[in-house]
């Protein structure tokens, strides 16, 4: 039977994730998944895809939510009052208009001394009701689209193996930031023919491919741009019809409740 392996949270979009061993799933996701964002002194956001080095970052979270506490190498580790309240401002991610509720200065410093770039801090207000398109449409918080991003063991595995059989040595999962990976299937990008499933005591249902971009060249622990790997592997196998090259599957909420590493991923629909 598939089952989880591993849960991941990334509270800081573009930051480390965080591993859990459970958790109660939102309609947003993982708790405090992407629920804060970088962005320039413009509203803007900020990714890796130009800043690589806001893989180093790393969060956490209280687990009431009411602290943020940032850790960098080289960097004494800044303790955030989460800020809920306050005015919202506008931000900008790819191109579409959010609220977002500023940090502080403190933060926004700490933020542009590590990273090197004027940098703010912004958190999603407890309001937001954004919803990602896809086959089943669900809410997100600052994620790129859906709420999850499902990617099985299978799958990885044979990039690897295709890697090995290159001469070429393996890729980290890090640089796919799944929030979820299922072991257990035989056959690589299962989790594409699935639409719905239940984990524990949550329902989750398929949005779309993930199709993947420059982030999956960035070496996640020394935040540097290290491509043309993976991109150039995936445009030998994995181009897809809509455009670009997919690896794992976007999910989005169907029910909430509690999830751990070690439940069954039942698939209950899966592609006709």
């Amino acid at each position: 039977m598939p089952t989880v392996v591993d849960l991941i949270s990334y509270p800081v979009k573009g930051c480390a994730g965080i591993p859990l061993a459970a958790a109660e799933l939102t309609w947003a996701g993982l708790p405090h998944d992407r629920s804060f964002m970088v962005v320039n002194d413009r509203g803007v956001y900020r990714t890796q895809r130009k800043d690589p080095l806001l893989a180093v970052i790393r969060p956490e979270v209280s687990s009431d939510g009411t602290q943020l506490t940032l850790h960098a190498p080289g960097a004494d580790p800044l303790p955030v009052a989460v800020d809920t309240t306050s005015l919202r401002t506008d931000v900008d991610l790819f191109g579409n208009p959010f609220l977002g509720i500023d940090q502080g200065g403190t933060a926004a410093d700490w933020l542009s001394e590590v990273l090197g770039t004027d940098c703010r801090l912004v958190r999603v207000p407890p309001e937001h009701d954004r919803v990602a398109d896809g086959l089943i449409p669900g809410t997100s918080g600052y994620a790129d689209s859906s709420p999850l991003h499902i990617l099985s063991l299978a799958t990885f595995d044979d990039l690897n193996e295709r890697y090995a059989a290159a001469g070429k040595p393996p890729l980290p999962m890090s640089r796919f930031r799944p929030n979820i990976v299922v072991d257990g299937w035989d056959e690589p990008h299962t989790e594409d023919r699935v639409r719905r499933a239940e984990v524990g005591g949550t329902e989750v249902g398929f949005a779309k491919l993930a199709i993947r971009c420059a982030v999956t060249m960035v070496d996640q622990e020394k935040g540097t741009k290290a491509g043309p790997e993976p991109l150039r592997m995936f445009a030998s196998y994995r181009r897809v019809p809509e455009g670009g090259v997919a690896f794992g599957s976007k999910f989005s909420v169907v029910r909430t409740g509690k999830l751990a590493v070690g439940d069954e991923f039942t698939v209950t629909e899966w592609e006709n």
